[in-house]
């Protein structure tokens, strides 16, 4: 099974919620905040967060009201940024990757499989911009609402 690392899926919530704030106009929000929205510990928040300012997806705000913001909007920040930044690349295996990882990638059929679906992932993540996943919590939360 491939699963995404705990601060790749985090992570992503992190900047779902950052994504949120810039929405209701908020400027900074500290960890603090988000800790207690997404229950996430402020000191894993902590390590998380470094690898995305490096990314210069978010940026630090000093002072009062100080905090952590979106580095851009939430329609232009996708999940492939996200998980990159994360995760590294988005290769199932490594061959598909690095081409000299294996000398039998001339006849391996299993290469291309691993390859193609490698590229729909990608694909997929690179088309999934924060604002999408705004859309896609607020339509779960209504039906969620709708249900009770």
């Amino acid at each position: 099974m491939i699963r995404l690392s705990t601060k790749g899926r985090y992570g992503t919530r992190l900047m779902l919620s950052l994504a949120k704030h810039y929405i209701n106009g908020e400027e900074a929000v500290i960890l603090k905040t988000i800790s207690e929205e997404e229950n996430i510990s402020i000191r894993y928040l902590e390590q998380i967060i470094i690898p995305l300012k490096i990314s210069r997806l978010v940026r630090s705000i000093r002072g009062a009201g100080g905090g952590y913001a979106l580095a851009r909007p939430p329609e232009k920040i996708f999940l492939s940024e996200i998980l990159h930044a994360l995760e590294g690349s988005c290769c199932l295996v490594e061959c598909v990757e690095d081409e000299n990882y294996c000398e039998r990638i001339n006849i391996c059929a299993t290469h291309e499989v691993w390859k193609e679906a490698s590229l729909r992932l990608k694909t997929y993540f690179e088309n999934l911009s924060l604002k999408d996943l705004i859309e896609i919590e607020e339509k779960k939360i209504k039906k969620a609402a709708a249900s009770k």
